[in-house]
């Protein structure tokens, strides 16, 4: 999960076997009481569904679904949805994360965690 500058506020790496929706609760989950301010979510059409009400319910949550226009063909980008692939970017550009290095999913979600800590510090930095 990211805020809108695209800066990582909680990463949850699972087993590839689990689908996104049942990882989207994961990520809830812990996010559960650490951010009081946050009352919008923004996710892609494959969180859809079940998901919007069950997020309503856990977390007091808007999840917004970012959808396509009907009949849009190639590619666009979309309002909102753009600002998390841009931080999977960022973090594809660090060797370690580049492959799936790790045996542990929590090796792999401080990795993740201390990549994007280098990339704010070094934008801290002057020039």
């Amino acid at each position: 999960m990211v805020d809108t500058l695209g800066l990582l506020l909680i990463v949850v790496v699972h087993a590839a076997s689990t689908q996104d929706r049942d990882g989207v609760k994961l990520v809830m989950e812990k996010i559960a009481g650490r951010f009081p301010r946050l009352k919008r979510i923004w996710a892609d059409g494959g969180y859809a569904g079940q998901l919007v009400e069950w997020a309503q319910a856990f977390g007091n949550c808007i999840l917004d679904i970012v959808k396509r226009s009907e009949g849009q063909k190639g590619f666009v980008v979309l309002p909102r949805r753009w600002i998390n692939e841009r931080t999977f970017a960022w973090l594809g550009r660090c060797r370690r994360l580049s492959k799936d290095y790790e045996r542990l999913t929590q090796t792999s979600e401080t990795m993740a965690l201390v990549n994007m800590i280098h990339l704010m510090l070094r934008r801290l930095r002057p020039s």
